[in-house]
This record gives C-alpha cells, sequence and structure tokens, in this order.
C-alpha cells in the first residue's frame, strides 16, 4: 500500500513510518515545517493542496494536530480555536478531504490523546478536542462503512517526549511500540474503534 504519514518527520510518525516500511509498504511522510512535503492542518485549503500534491494513496495515517495547554481561567478564545482548528478539524478535514483521493477500501488512522478521558489540570482544550476526534471517527465510520475505514489511535505519554521533558520514561510508550497501533489499523478490518496506547501490544 502507499500510505500518506501526516507528521511523519515527527517522534510518533517517523516511528509508524519505520514500522510500516518494515512491512512491505510505501510511505509519504508529510511534516508541519519542514520535509519535502509540508502541511499546516488548520488551513482547509492547505490540506486540499496537499492531497492534490500527493495523489491517489491508500491509506491515510494522521500523527499529528496542535492543541494548547493552560488552566481554563488563563486560556483565550484564540486558544480554544487554534486547538479546535488543528486537533480536531484538522484531522476532520483530513478525512473529508480525502474522500475520493483515498483508493476506496482504504482507510483513515486519526489520533486523539488519553486526555480525552483522563483530562488533568490544564488540559481542557486539549482533552475537548481529543474527544471531539474521537467522537468525529466514531460517526464518520458509520457513513462511511464499506467506503472507508476510520479508526482513533489514543496514545498516553510518549517515553521519548517525557525523556526530553527531563521525566523518567515511564509511565510511557517507546515511539516504536506505539507505531503497531497504527500499522494494525492500516492494515486490519476495523472500523469506528478507538484504541487506547498506554502499553505495548501483547
Amino acid at each position: 500500500m502507499r500510505i500518506l504519514i501526516v507528521g511523519g518527520t515527527g517522534t510518533i510518525g517517523s516511528a509508524v513510518a519505520s514500522a510500516l516500511r518494515e512491512r512491505g509498504h510505501e510511505v509519504v511522510p508529510v511534516g508541519a515545517t519542514y520535509g519535502e512535503l509540508t502541511v499546516d492542518l488548520a488551513e482547509p485549503r492547505s490540506i486540499v493542496g496537499l492531497y492534490g500534491a500527493v495523489g491517489p494513496v491508500d491509506a491515510v495515517v494522521c500523527a499529528a494536530g496542535v492543541a494548547r495547554f493552560g488552566a481554563l481561567d488563563e486560556l483565550a478564545d484564540d486558544d480554544f480555536r487554534a486547538s479546535l482548528a488543528n486537533k480536531l478539524m484538522g484531522q476532520v478535514n483530513l478525512v473529508r478531504r480525502g474522500l475520493g483521493v483515498v483508493a476506496e477500501g482504504g482507510s483513515f488512522t486519526l489520533t486523539s490523546g488519553t486526555l480525552a478521558t483522563e483530562p488533568g489540570p490544564g488540559t481542557s482544550a486539549v482533552a475537548m478536542a481529543s474527544a471531539g476526534v474521537e467522537a468525529f471517527a466514531r460517526g464518520a465510520a458509520i457513513d462511511l462503512r464499506d467506503r472507508y475505514r476510520v479508526n482513533v489511535v489514543s496514545p498516553s505519554w510518549v517515553a521519548e517526549s517525557r525523556v526530553q521533558a527531563g521525566l523518567d520514561p515511564m509511565p510511557g510508550i517507546w515511539a516504536k511500540d506505539l507505531a503497531a497501533y497504527y500499522a494494525d489499523f492500516v492494515e486490519g478490518t476495523d472500523t469506528g474503534v478507538v484504541a487506547t496506547a498506554d502499553r505495548p501490544k501483547s
């Protein structure tokens, strides 16, 4: 399969790209600010342009999407707008604009995060956007059944990100272990499923 990976130059996306290549697939990585191909998820026209540049693919993986942290009484309207435009609507539009570009029978695998169901202090905007991604995928999977599959990987802390923040890697999941969740969705038959990815797959 030929697979488009949005966020393919980041920690998670790079690991997903490696896992899919090891399984014999062709990978087209897309970055946010650098790389041969880039996309601004908050701009629908950028997404349309990306699909035009890439051409037909068999699946799309999104390992990108930015939302803003902060206490509720400190977040501004722009913080909520940016979180919704990028983390939520960016992934929604990857699916919407990908219809007819992604081969029928193919799939979209999106990313939320465990904050959608287990929020903590300063995560209201992030939790809102992540929960929206999960609700969208469940609904879209119904509308697109027998045409496309839509699933979501919900990662916990990525161990590499914890290390970069000066924390112990655990509790977390290494990117190479997280990548298996994405690869299995691409190759599988599930649709409308949200997979909590907080430990290596058994």
